[in-house]
């Protein structure tokens, strides 16, 4: 039987340190590479057999991965901050991080995290791309008001984006000098174009044969639209890597970080480690659910009596998490079991 070698990968953007050792620790091979596939492809021809790697994730692990992946044995990814724990040392450089890789993956100590599929990444990099237009189409928006304001121009807040009344605005206004007229236009064509670029996405989204009947299944449940159905199925991916509902309310973070020692007991506001995509758009959602669910309507006001607004919009999120957790499960269409009261015979 042909012994393991293990490979820890120091990640950057033009340059790849590795570390090559055999499973008691001897180093067999260590140096940099480029970070081409070219250079990946003639590495690999020098390592010995059977090989498998581990690297942390960073912004370019994904490419990398999705190479090595068809030659290794078997290849994983660390968690990055899991992993500063545990490798934590006085001295660091890439040659020693690549070796560190390599000791975690050897003695099975790597904190290894979730690796999407290349289909749902290269998904889930379209919806991303797709907030990120929206992002830009609020901040132009944001701008053409203050723009107005600039010039001591009235207008009503709530008609402002509508296509009738700002060409009537522009038009008929006096107030509005006439170098400013070209810079509203300009503004208001770049937010006509994002806003149709960004439907455009989102249709292509909802029509794509690996989503949509995950999509249609996930909007069964009230206050879920096209994007919290989206954004669910592609930042999560599998369910089934969440063995109870608490780890995924804590992935999608809507519960707070805890730092307790003795008797003392702190709990902080909601954690930063958590999926900001998911937070974002299920506490959006959560604002809206009361509006279009009785049930998450009635649990909204009950723990706003109890406590504010702010932690009954947390408690109809984390709802929708459980909400969207049973349907994936289930692999079935949303359904709300009303709770029968029995009278004593």
């Amino acid at each position: 039987m042909q012994s393991m070698y293990y490979i820890g990968l120091d990640v950057h953007k033009r340059k790849i340190s590795y570390c090559v050792k055999d499973s008691s620790g001897k180093i067999h091979s260590e140096g940099s590479i480029l970070a081409t596939r070219l250079d990946l492809d003639g590495w690999m021809k020098t390592l010995p057999q059977p090989w498998t790697v581990a690297m942390e994730a960073t912004v370019f692990t994904g490419w990398i991965y999705d190479h090595l992946r068809p030659h290794a044995a078997a290849l994983k990814v660390a968690h990055p901050l899991m992993l500063r724990a545990i490798a934590a040392a006085k001295k660091k450089n890439d040659r020693i991080d690549a070796s560190k890789i390599c000791d975690c993956l050897r003695c099975d100590f790597l904190p290894e995290c979730y690796m999407a599929p290349t289909a749902l990444r290269e998904r889930r990099r379209t919806l991303r791309y797709r907030n990120l237009l929206v992002r830009q189409m609020v901040q132009t928006k944001n701008k053409i008001a203050v723009l107005l304001m600039e010039a001591g121009v009235s207008y009503n807040k709530q008609k402002l984006h509508k296509a009738g009344y700002f060409s009537d605005l522009i038009h008929t206004n006096p107030d509005i000098p006439d170098g400013l007229r070209p810079l509203l236009h300009l503004c208001r064509n770049t937010v006509v174009r994002l806003g149709k670029t960004e439907g455009a996405l989102v249709r292509s989204l909802q029509r794509d044969q690996l989503l949509r009947e995950r999509i249609e299944r996930l909007m069964t449940i009230p206050a879920v639209g096209p994007i919290t159905a989206l954004t669910w199925a592609l930042e999560v991916g599998d369910v089934a890597r969440f063995s109870s509902i608490k780890k995924a309310i804590s992935y999608c973070g809507l519960c707070a970080a805890e730092k307790s020692s003795a008797e003392t007991v702190k709990r902080s506001p909601l954690s930063k480690q958590r999926n900001r995509h998911l937070q974002t758009t299920l506490i959006e959602a959560a604002k809206m659910a009361p509006r279009n669910s009785p049930a998450l309507a009635m649990l909204y006001e009950s723990e706003k009596q109890k406590h504010n607004a702010n932690r009954a919009t947390l408690a109809v999120a984390r709802k929708l998490v459980t909400y969207l957790m049973a349907v994936d499960r289930r692999q079935t269409d949303f359904l709300l079991m009303e709770k029968q009261t029995r009278t004593a015979a």
